[in-house]
């Protein structure tokens, strides 16, 4: 089968790979789609240091093809979301309603049990999340998939999987934005653009997008935001102007980067709240003023996963996009097959789309 592989910082390619039978506990899934997220770019230019070489890929959907030994969740045919945080039900976090930070395995490229199920030319390969599943076909733990509807489009639902998560989460859940609200964005990519869903579907009266890039920033429109500021000006300044000089209620960082978070400080009111989104560099250092922190009483919170529970949360968000609340087909602004993987990333890093969507056959 077809697969894409980082085999070193700033390499990869898609690869013939072999694929073992799951094991006790394990699923193998025919993948559908597979989103092309910043993360997976992450890996690749090494800001998220997993081990390599491994199987890019964590948001996706597929069919179930075979399961293992003393597998009861799911069965073969049927149509699933991915989670790349597996739920064991029982750790310190999954006891305390916090299984958005499950402590099952550590993503190391293995399985929960410390093998691997991928080879490339006899050697063995990780795959990213206890996924991989940028590839034809995947071997996934069985607490890393939720069964869907089968009547959902499988392009579209496989953006549950990470970006549309993660963005709605972050706003509905993390921020738990109140209606009446005003909010910021600062960054609108495919996750960027899901916050500002969820900011919208939580009833924010006023939704800024935040970007650099026009087309973004259109597409913010589109998504729900009731106003955008370019980032290449002073955004702080501007989103004060629009906001009566105090600044939003909520800011959000969708993008990772250590300067932009300060920004997003910045344009919060005192008393308001800064929910940090995006996936920085380990040494990317946030400074603010220990003073000013105290005296202005902001919050500010990160978002791992959108503080959702997949086996709860996923269907409940199929469920808003099937009521059309939430619009998951035009996130979906081109597909490729994986052979156009390479394109696919250059496309992103242009950012040319919400979401481009690797299709399989």
């Amino acid at each position: 089968m077809k697969a894409v592989v980082a085999h070193e910082l700033n390499k990869f390619t898609v690869e013939n790979v072999s694929l073992d039978p799951p094991k006790a506990g394990e699923v193998l899934v025919k993948m559908a789609a597979t989103g092309v997220c910043h993360s997976d770019l992450s890996v690749i230019n090494g800001t998220l240091p997993l081990p390599l070489p491994m199987v890019l890929g964590h948001e996706g959907a597929g069919v179930v093809d075979q399961v293992g030994d003393g597998v009861s969740n799911v069965q073969p045919g049927d149509h699933v979301v991915l989670s790349f945080v597996p739920n064991c039900g029982d750790c310190y976090h999954c006891l305390r309603s916090e299984p958005h930070l499950c402590m099952v395995g550590a993503p190391t490229g293995r399985m929960l049990d410390g093998t691997a199920r991928v080879k490339l030319n006899g050697n063995e390969l990780g795959v990213m999340q206890f996924l991989g599943n940028m590839a034809e076909a995947c071997v996934v733990p069985s607490i890393s998939v939720v069964p869907i509807d089968k009547e959902i489009s499988l392009a579209s639902a496989a953006l549950v999987g990470c970006g549309v998560t993660t963005g709605v989460g972050a706003a509905i859940k993390t921020a738990q934005v109140r209606p009446g609200s005003s909010v910021a964005v600062f960054g609108c990519g495919g996750v960027g653009l899901s916050v500002i869903q969820g900011a919208r579907i939580a009833g924010a009266d006023r939704i800024i997008g935040v970007d650099l890039a026009d087309n973004k920033l259109e597409l913010a429109t589109q998504f729900g935001a009731t106003d955008t500021v370019s980032a290449a000006g002073d955004a702080v300044s501007k989103i004060k102007e629009l906001t009566g000089g105090r600044g939003v209620d909520y800011a959000f960082e969708a993008i990772g980067i250590g300067s932009v978070i300060e920004q997003a400080y910045s344009a919060v009111r005192r008393g308001g709240m800064l929910t940090v989104v995006g996936a920085g560099k380990i040494t990317d250092i946030v400074k603010f003023s220990a003073l000013l922190l105290f005296a202005e009483a902001k919050t500010i919170k990160g978002c791992m996963y959108g503080n959702v529970n997949p086996r709860v949360d996923f269907p409940q968000l199929l469920d808003l996009y099937q009521r059309g609340k939430l619009d998951l087909d035009r996130m979906v602004t081109r597909t490729y097959t994986i052979d156009e993987a390479p394109q696919a990333f250059e496309d992103m890093e242009k950012g040319l789309n919400a979401r481009g969507v690797i299709v399989f056959s």
